[in-house]
């Protein structure tokens, strides 16, 4: 069955956590957009450097939710830093949870989370250095390689792709998923 997921992020995201899920999204037969703040190109971030430009698929303004089965958030240090602060950006990765449809949050990409206001009682893992924010937003955080609770699939790092591009498989062929009461 095709599905068509959204991948949101902007310049500044760890390049290896966009590519990496989208390909392996590719490979499933279905379709997976960048979704960004602006059309054109985003670039990326490797070892600690800018690295290759994406191609945006469609802006915040051209596409909802309703258009998508999932969506996918990369890390990066910039990227979500900039995301969050967008109440676009917030107010679509809100709607997923409205929703009840599959989210993967990998690294760094769980702190629009905070802002979307969807961790209270979630079982999360991210990037060590934000784990943190994501308590202090309700979230239970672990040091795992891949958390699943109720759709939401979160990753600390590139290390964990392998994992983490399974398990968000899973849960977007599982469709649907209503929040665990807590």
């Amino acid at each position: 069955m095709s599905k068509r997921i959204a991948i949101l992020a902007t310049n500044g995201f760890e390049e290896s956590e966009l590519k990496s899920p989208k390909e392996y999204l590719e490979k499933q037969g279905w379709t997976a957009d960048i979704v960004s703040l602006k059309s054109g190109t985003i670039k990326g971030w490797k070892d600690g450097n800018w690295s290759n430009e994406f191609k945006v698929d469609y802006t915040l303004d051209q596409v909802s939710s309703k258009d998508y089965d999932a969506l996918v958030l990369p890390g990066g240090v910039i990227n979500p830093d900039q995301l969050r602060r967008d109440e676009k950006a917030v107010s679509f990765v809100k709607d997923f949870f409205s929703e009840s449809k599959p989210v993967a949050a990998i690294c760094h990409g769980p702190q629009i989370l905070v802002d979307a206001e969807v961790l209270e009682g979630r079982n999360i893992t991210s990037f060590s250095s934000v784990r943190k924010d994501l308590i202090n937003a309700g979230a239970v955080w672990t040091d795992e390689e891949v958390v699943v609770d109720s759709g939401l699939v979160t990753s600390r790092t590139p290390d964990d792709l392998p994992a983490f591009n399974k398990k968000m498989v899973e849960e977007i062929k599982e469709g649907k998923h209503e929040m665990q009461s807590r």
